[in-house]
């Protein structure tokens, strides 16, 4: 039997944020007589995690995604429903709960900064309880994934946010934890350290089986690491499933892509099939789903084709529409 390390069973949580008309009549009005609005951050969610799995949980700003997060990890309390991670609620802040959690955000930082980060390692070690031939093991592991051991005496005010962010996973994954909350992990670095990272938090999950819940504006690093996605947008779940399905269900639209023989005149085309495309004889056709078989066979026979492929859209598109149209058409 799969064992479910994460249960959310609509979880809801509103804020009561402080508002004001503007103007200096209005700011001394509301010394004594504030008023409010409710805001839901998240809307009964429901989801479960397995054991080992990755899971990307994504969504546009303001979607709720760090609120969850934060309930989660046991920072926030939820204003309705029931969450259970490892059989914990979050929120009571069990030190037996705790010591199995991590979360690393990419905005926040939990090194000292004017030390260098294996003071603080030591320090962590000493706080989890992790027995020094243990704390050896497991840094030496980390160490050698992440190749960072010249940054282990380097003081952290004078590393660059890529050397930041490693040692920040070091210190997430010092006591083993069972599961890791991953809040933008990649925020801010370049192309080459966002892809070393995503190997790492790669390598490590099949190494360790932890499970990983991560949130992420960059699309790739959702596609590298999440064969699964939570989406939600305005504090709603729109879509559970595989990543690898999400283009084929939720996209209404394909992509046609053909290379035309050299010399052929400009083709007419059928007024579905929408131009995205078009340079030195290849075109990019978007046509709807429904009607791609159709339109491919209309070109075979009526055009010199030299190549010609059907393809989903690219995933950040599918993303982009639903952001924008705030709803999932199944």
């Amino acid at each position: 039997m799969v064992e479910k390390q994460i249960e959310v069973r609509k979880l809801t949580k509103t804020f009561k944020v402080p508002v004001r008309a503007e103007g200096f009549a209005a700011s001394l009005k509301s010394l004594v007589q504030r008023k409010y609005q409710e805001v839901e951050a998240v809307r009964e969610i429901s989801f479960d995690i397995e054991a080992g799995e990755v899971v990307g949980f994504i969504g546009p700003n303001g979607a709720g995604k760090t609120t969850s997060l934060k309930i989660l990890s046991g920072l926030l309390h939820p204003s309705s429903g029931d969450v259970r991670v490892l059989g914990f609620k979050p929120w009571e802040r069990e030190p037996a709960y705790l010591s199995q959690i991590s979360m690393v955000l990419g905005n926040k930082s939990q090194l000292l900064w004017d030390i260098p980060p294996m003071d603080t390692f030591r320090v962590l070690a000493e706080i989890y309880r992790v027995p020094e031939k243990e704390f050896n093991l497991i840094l030496d592991e980390l160490i050698d994934l992440l190749d960072m051991k010249a940054l282990l005496t380097k003081p952290v005010r004078n590393m660059s946010l890529g050397e930041r962010m490693k040692c920040e996973l070091v210190a997430g994954l010092l006591y083993r934890p069972r599961v890791m909350f991953l809040d933008e992990p990649t925020l801010g670095l370049d192309v080459s350290m966002q892809g070393r990272l995503r190997r790492f938090l790669t390598d490590y999950n099949q190494r360790s089986g932890v499970t990983m819940m991560l949130t992420s504006h960059y699309m790739a690093d959702v596609t590298a690491l999440c064969p699964r996605v939570i989406l939600i947008h305005r504090g709603e779940l729109l879509y559970d499933g595989e990543l690898a399905g999400l283009a084929s269900k939720l996209a209404p639209f394909k992509l046609v892509r053909l290379a035309l023989e050299v010399d052929s005149p400009k083709p007419e085309l059928p007024p579905e099939a929408e131009i995205v495309e078009q340079e030195n004889g290849r075109l990019t056709l978007r046509v709807a789903r429904a009607e791609a078989p159709k339109l491919t066979a209309h070109l075979l026979n009526t055009l010199p084709v030299a190549d010609l492929s059907v393809e989903d859209p690219p995933i950040e598109a599918v993303i982009d529409q639903i952001y924008q149209d705030g709803e999932v058409s199944a």
